[in-house]
């Protein structure tokens, strides 16, 4: 408990967030490793995995071997790249690392996201006449999106935890804080670098969710495709804000109440 409050000094002292080894210039660098690498990684890995998931050939090798790559260890790479004569560069074995980590989410979920596309939908699209570049934009693309952004997600919010290794290589970040308060000894500063990476982490889930809902594209094409694949319904829809037209049936010659009899010319009623 005294260790929870020691935290809470940490974060609420002014001194601690000013400077150099800030949380504010920990946080700039730690934003900055992230989001180059998630670029880089959503640069190298979508559009692969996009056109595969197009072609529908070659995915299943491509999303094997990137699964392989959940199986190294971050930290691993870290170290062994920082042996390298890339180690020499200053932050390269972090982002390569970083990049390595991100690749696997963004690869799977974009490329399995284009081939859960109903074929159904898709040979419905070509029947319309669509081109190839229309049916990957309007009908797949579309369809696809919420696989890939739960992809994006997840590889936001890896990358964010784990560029928290960045400071076992020397670099910055608030990973930084974390190790300086193992070097001092000091439970609380490391409990309170623990919290902002995680306080971070659930704020960059919660903007991309909200990105996922801002730029949901219509579904239109799709629901114009299925549509056309089931035909017409039994019943036409109703005007839009109006109430359904009811048909009145036709009258029927066989049911017209029948004509009075008329008198011959010339003769006269009795």
């Amino acid at each position: 408990m005294n260790d929870l409050i020691g935290a809470w000094t940490w974060l609420t002292t002014a001194a601690h967030w000013q400077g150099e080894k800030g949380v504010w210039n920990r946080l700039g660098e730690h934003l900055y490793y992230s989001g180059v690498c998630l670029v880089i990684a959503c640069l190298l890995a979508l559009p692969l995995a996009l056109w595969l998931g197009h072609l529908g050939k070659g995915g299943t090798l491509a999303v094997n071997i990137s699964n392989v790559g959940r199986a190294v260890p971050t930290l691993a790479v870290l170290v062994l790249l920082s042996l390298t004569p890339l180690g020499a560069r200053e932050g390269v074995p972090t982002l390569i690392a970083l990049v390595l980590f991100a690749v696997p989410p963004l690869l799977t979920n974009a490329y399995l996201g284009m081939r859960e596309v109903d074929r159904p939908v898709v040979e419905a699209a070509r029947g319309m006449g669509m081109s190839g570049w229309q049916l990957f934009r309007r009908v797949e693309l579309p369809l696809a999106q919420p696989l890939l952004m739960t992809g994006l997600r997840t590889a936001g919010v890896q990358v964010v935890a784990t560029a928290t290794l960045a400071a076992m290589a020397g670099e910055g970040g608030l990973g930084r804080i974390i190790t300086a308060g193992f070097g001092l000894s000091n439970t609380p500063q490391v409990i309170a670098g623990a919290f902002l990476v995680a306080l971070l982490a659930v704020l960059v889930e919660g903007v991309l969710v909200l990105v996922t809902r801002l730029t949901a594209p219509d579904r239109g094409a799709g629901r114009t495709a299925r549509a056309a694949k089931r035909g017409p319904g039994p019943s036409a829809p109703a005007p839009s804000g109006g109430t359904p037209r009811v048909a009145r049936p036709t009258p029927r010659p066989d049911r017209c109440p029948p004509t009075p009899p008329q008198c011959p010319t010339g003769s006269s009623t009795p």
